[in-house]
Order: structure tokens, then C-alpha cells, then sequence
């Protein structure tokens, strides 16, 4: 599970690349209420912060890069973004953002994986990540979709010291390699990867591409405003024992995201 005691390794934060801001703050806040709090003056500014009773859980940014397709971010904490840039230029990936300081609350950095997987990092100051994190409108779990599971695994054990457990799926559909932060307890298990063919890949291309999974509290519910607001359902929803009802879903502009509600009790 994920808990805001952020350490190396675990998912700390997530922000969102959207060709218009307006109307992404609006679909989320539909589908996860959400309150959106532009940062900077008027309604022509181009991000700001997501907020869910009252609790910072996501950012949201103007999607500028030339190419680039709307999609999810997913920062990953760090002690040192430096040392963090040098493993991933070790281990054949690339940087798209070298460290960057954002004054006393903390530096970032992009990469992407030697597969074509774009991801990030958050090394802490002020500001350690969320403020909520696996609570109905916010992010409970984060996923890969890789063409290489094994190399995959190799890159980011090596890069964010992440252990890995093996799951069979049912019905023979492959198997989910589960993300734990290393040194740390099945309990705090925060994602997982799962290797599938450039053609399942379809909406980045054929290259892979992490999303996030946020927890809601009627998979049915979420998914029929997803729906409602100009979203579309890719998979689902769907019970899978263990894990709970879910669903994948795109946003109006394309950005994939999972909607899950846990098992009762």
C-alpha cells in the first residue's frame, strides 16, 4: 500500500500534461472530485494543483512538449536526483530533464527508460510529495507496460533499488511482476509491471508507458461520469479477486488512468 511516509523508491507524486488545462481540471473534478487551484493570476493559467478535502494529490501543467501525448507523470522519491540521474545514464536510459531545483521545496528530474517508459523523481526538501495518497481520489498504485518485463525490472532495481514478486494472472493472460521499495514488507507493495506486445501498446505508439491507478469507492459509478464528462472505458470494470473492481479509462484528450475499487473489508 502506499502511505505518505514517502521513502526511496515509492511513489510520491504524479502530475498531469494536458492540451487544455480548463478542461482537464473540469473532467477530473467530475470523475474524482477534485478542486482544482490554479497556481498564477486569471483563467488563462497554465497549472496549478488538484486538491481532495482540502489535500494536495496531483498536479496539472499546460502539455507543451512538441509530439508529446497527453499522459500522466509519475515521480518517484530520491535521496539525491544527482546520483539518481548518473544510475539511470549507467543503466542505458536517458534524461529528459536534468536535476532541477524548485528552491527549498525540492528538485526533479525525467527519464526515460532504455524501453521508451517516461518516468521521474522527486528528491524531497520542503515538500516530500502528496498530502493523500490510497483514499478514494487519490493515486493508489502505479503500473507499468513494458515490451521487456525482465529488462524493465533490471533497469529500475537497479536505478530504485525495487524488489519484485511474481503474480500469475488468471485465464493464462501472463504474469505481473509486483513493485515493492527495497527493504520493505509486502505491506508496502506500490506497483506493479506487466510485459505486452508493441501492438497492445497502442495509444503511446507501441512504446510503454506507466499510469497511474486511483482509488475510488464505486468502480461502476466513477467509470459512468468517465463516460458522462467525453471520457472512454478501455477495459471494464472488471472484479479480480484479490485486487478489487477496476477499470481503464482514457480522459477526453487521451491520458490513460485506472479507476479501482478495493475488496470490502
Amino acid at each position: 500500500m502506499l502511505t505518505t511516509a514517502f521513502v526511496p523508491g515509492s511513489p510520491c507524486w504524479l502530475d498531469l500534461g494536458a492540451p487544455d488545462v480548463r478542461a482537464a481540471a473540469a473532467f477530473y473534478g467530475a470523475v474524482l472530485g477534485w478542486e482544482y487551484e490554479p497556481m498564477g493570476e486569471g483563467e488563462d493559467a497554465e497549472g496549478g494543483m488538484f486538491r481532495k478535502d482540502g489535500k494536495v494529490v496531483a498536479g496539472l501543467g499546460k502539455l507543451t512538449e512538441p509530439g508529446a501525448r497527453p499522459a500522466w507523470m509519475i515521480y518517484y522519491s530520491v535521496t539525491d536526483a544527482d546520483a539518481t540521474t548518473r544510475a539511470v545514464e549507467d543503466a542505458g536510459g536517458t534524461v529528459r530533464v536534468a536535476p532541477k531545483s524548485f528552491g527549498d521545496q525540492g528538485r526533479m528530474a525525467q527519464y526515460t527508460d532504455p524501453l521508451g517508459a517516461q518516468f521521474a523523481v522527486w528528491e524531497g526538501g520542503e515538500i516530500k510529495g502528496a498530502d493523500l495518497v490510497d483514499e478514494p481520489g487519490s493515486l493508489s498504485w502505479t503500473e507499468l507496460y513494458t515490451t521487456d518485463a525482465a529488462a524493465a525490472k533490471e533497469f529500475y532495481g537497479a536505478v530504485l533499488g525495487w524488489w519484485f514478486g511474481e503474480m500469475e494472472l488468471p485465464e493464462g493472460a501472463g504474469t505481473y511482476s509486483l513493485v515493492t521499495p527495497e527493504g520493505l514488507p509486502a505491506e508496502r507493495m506500490h506497483g506493479g509491471l506487466m510485459q505486452l506486445s508493441e501492438e497492445d501498446l497502442d495509444i503511446a505508439g507501441g512504446r510503454p508507458y506507466w499510469h497511474p491507478v486511483f482509488a475510488v469507492a464505486d468502480c461502476d459509478a466513477t467509470v459512468a461520469e468517465v463516460a458522462r464528462k467525453g471520457g472512454s472505458v478501455q477495459m471494464g470494470p472488471v472484479d479480480m479477486e484479490g485486487v478489487g473492481r477496476l477499470a481503464v479509462c482514457l480522459d477526453p484528450s487521451g491520458a490513460d488512468f485506472v479507476v479501482l475499487t478495493p475488496p470490502a473489508g
